[in-house]
């Protein structure tokens, strides 16, 4: 699901500015100075003093520490998944800050006034102060086959990768529960508790939201569901295929709304880009529109033909994580979310 902006249009930009899931507007900017002098949480410091450190990444990539890292950099959406395993980062990068200065949605229940922020937009990485850090590991999630670390500027990522290994975290083509494993067993790798009661539960939470999707998905198959994302000239539809959140709804029964294949094509297999004027080309009863704050939210769209949509006037939009913070606590509400919009919609398409 990805990222920068649409100007340039190489499959990685196209990706961060729509994302994988079909984001076309520009991520919102915000600064990109503030440090800390924040350790680890207890967890790391306590892991790290217990020995060597291997991690196996989703490249086939195997790193070796001799001790385990105690100064990990991340992206943000990976930082906030460890967050929520009792594990801290010294810096981010990536979407941390909104332009009013609060936590941006990726940065999950992170403080981000105590971690080093080394780029808020897409092509900013701070390397001085990356290189001030002096990182044990960098660590990012991955939206193609290829191994792109995400939000690591493809003109300096060999400066960046000169000093640290790299761990890489595939949410390309997969289904949730995939990422969320590997997240779970890299968060253990660095001192995670993975059988404490909290984790246990949470785990068993999204179990139990999984099967109430696929029982509202079962029970309710002729509601149509179409993942959208918005930018001021272009209305992006998402396919179900790549994303990791989309296809996990397919495959527990959800009726997705299909771009046609041709379309899709001129995207890598992401999206189709509509205008305003073509936004009701696909009738939906549920609309799941992308939260991130590089697009405009549904409160913020003017267009007269997205007010016409039959799921808006309905009331049927909610809100699509394209970037799940990989921890079963935070992806459970998405499932939950979209079960009870099922549940309770009236068939309007």
């Amino acid at each position: 699901m990805p990222n920068a902006r649409a100007t340039h249009l190489t499959r990685r930009g196209i990706l961060a500015a729509g994302g994988a899931l079909g984001l076309g507007a520009v991520l919102a900017a915000c600064g990109d100075d503030d440090a800390s002098k924040n350790g680890g949480s207890d967890a790391t410091k306590a892991a790290a003093r217990s020995g060597p450190w291997t991690f196996k990444d989703d490249r086939g990539t195997t790193v070796k520490l001799d001790r385990t890292p105690a100064n990990i950099v991340a992206f943000t959406g990976v930082a906030a998944a460890l967050f929520d395993y009792g594990i801290e980062v010294k810096g981010v990068f990536g979407p941390t800050r909104t332009k009013d200065g609060k936590a941006d949605v990726q940065a999950g229940d992170m403080d981000i006034s105590k971690v080093t922020l080394l780029g808020n937009e897409w092509g900013q990485f701070n390397i001085e102060k990356y290189a001030g850090l002096a990182p044990d590991v960098l660590i990012s999630t991955m939206f193609d086959s290829a191994g792109t670390l995400w939000y690591v500027p493809e003109e300096s990522k060999d400066k960046i990768l000169k000093l640290a290994p790299s761990v890489g975290v595939s949410v390309f083509d997969t289904q949730m529960p995939q990422p969320l494993q590997r997240m779970l067993a890299l968060a253990e790798s660095l001192g995670a508790d993975v059988k404490s009661a909290k984790i246990v539960e949470a785990k068993k939470k999204f179990e139990t939201a999984a099967e109430r999707l696929r029982k509202a998905a079962k029970a309710r198959p002729e509601i149509k569901v179409l993942a959208g994302s918005a930018s001021q000239d272009i209305f992006y539809v998402s396919g179900s295929n790549l994303s990791i959140d989309l296809e996990y709804f397919k495959a527990l029964g959800v009726n997705i709304v299909e771009p046609s294949a041709k379309a899709l094509k001129a995207s890598g297999g992401w999206f189709e880009n509509l205008s305003w004027e073509n936004v009701d080309k696909y009738p939906a009863d549920i609309i799941i529109m992308d939260d991130r704050t590089s697009t405009i939210q549904p409160a913020d769209i003017t267009e007269a033909t997205w007010k016409k949509l039959p799921a808006v006037k309905a009331g049927q939009v909610i809100a699509r994580t394209p970037e799940p913070i990989l921890s079963y606590d935070k992806c459970t509400p998405i499932l939950d979310k979209l079960a009870e919009a099922i549940e309770n919609a009236k068939k309007v398409a």
